[in-house]
């Protein structure tokens, strides 16, 4: 695990906030190389399928040229979701590092764990709480913010 390459998401989750998205961010490395990036656009794109992991899986893929990453990791801000973790393990991405835990969504153990062994016949290695605080830092100072804007008369 490289920290660098958790640096690199979270440029990412700050990308997605400057546009007023939820701000989470991924990379997908392979052989020491980031091959691909995503940061949310779901309020951008208006679609519920366009989270980090989903964008930076679909981008991966094109570059590589099919649907399997064999070799890759994958570095997101947040606990992936159902969705993005069911994106990771089809897609049979070898490790998941990510950074702040979801209680409310989070399928690496937080509410369920998709990614326990003997649930899918691909099993992806899960590191979580890489650089937890900074990540969280993103997250809660975003909604801070929209909390503070929406309390002062703001959309």
């Amino acid at each position: 695990m490289d920290e660098k390459f958790m640096r690199e998401a979270v440029r990412q989750a700050k990308i997605a906030a400057s546009k007023g998205e939820t701000p989470v961010g991924a990379v997908i490395v392979r052989g020491g190389e980031i091959i691909s990036r995503g940061y949310n656009k779901r309020e951008t794109k208006k679609n519920a399928l366009m989270h980090a992991e989903i964008t930076a899986v679909g981008r991966a893929c094109a570059k590589l040229g099919g649907w399997r990453l064999p070799g890759c990791d994958i570095y997101v801000t947040l606990e992936p979701c159902p969705m993005c973790a069911g994106a990771i393990i089809n897609a049979r991405i070898e490790n998941l590092y990510f950074g702040a835990y979801d209680p409310k969504g989070g399928c690496c153990g937080s509410v369920t764990n998709l990614f326990a062994d003997g649930m899918f016949n691909h099993r992806v290695n899960v590191t979580g709480g890489v650089m937890e605080e900074e990540c969280a830092r993103v997250l809660s100072s975003f909604f801070k913010a929209l909390r503070e804007k929406k309390r002062n008369g703001g959309p």
